[in-house]
């Protein structure tokens, strides 16, 4: 019997392996559910990419729903991504903010000047603590901030045009519905 334990320990662990990819067949790994939907943002102030001396807040995005972009000059699917920021972000009729994460500056300057430079604005994370605070596991990420302040959407993961119109566009519509 005992010669036997590795076998049904060997088994046992296939059993497992077998139930965790039945389990996560067809569950898409962009779909994280944050905590921070429908909770305020978290506070920040960070400098502008390339003006240090210059700081963006929470408190001066307020006001207007505004598309917040977390990227990265080493990020692969940043490339994949900014084409379709570059093409069809102004016609969602919403700022899109970009966030600088864990870079250089230097490094995020020449990234923008090689693949072009989508946003009405960018702040730099450069040691990734707000970051932290909004939950950010990887670039690129993408949040849908509405005019108080509060998380409506996340995306993990490089926007296509399918999640631009079928999960951002909708969102917007729906914060467009909600305002007096």
């Amino acid at each position: 019997m005992s010669r036997l334990l590795p076998l049904f320990g060997f088994l046992l662990l296939v059993a497992l392996f077998g139930f965790g990819i039945w389990w996560n067949t067809g569950h898409d790994p962009h779909d994280i559910a944050s905590p921070l939907i429908d909770q305020p943002a978290p506070a920040f102030a960070l400098p502008v990419l390339g003006e240090p001396e210059r700081t963006i807040d929470k408190a001066s995005l307020l006001g207007r729903p505004y598309l917040l972009n977390v990227f990265a000059s080493w990020c692969i699917e940043c490339v994949h991504e900014h084409p379709i920021l570059m093409t069809r972000a102004k016609e969602l009729g919403v700022p899109l903010v970009g966030f600088n994460y864990k870079d250089e500056p230097a490094d995020a300057t020449a990234w923008l000047a090689k693949h072009g430079n989508p946003f009405d604005t960018i702040v730099a994370d450069r040691d990734g603590r707000a970051g932290i605070d909004f939950g950010v596991y990887a670039a690129p990420e993408t949040f849908l901030i509405d005019a108080k302040g509060v998380i409506r959407y996340k995306r993990i993961g490089p926007i296509t045009p399918d999640v631009l119109d079928n999960e951002i566009r909708p969102a917007i519509a729906a914060l467009a519905k909600e305002s007096p």
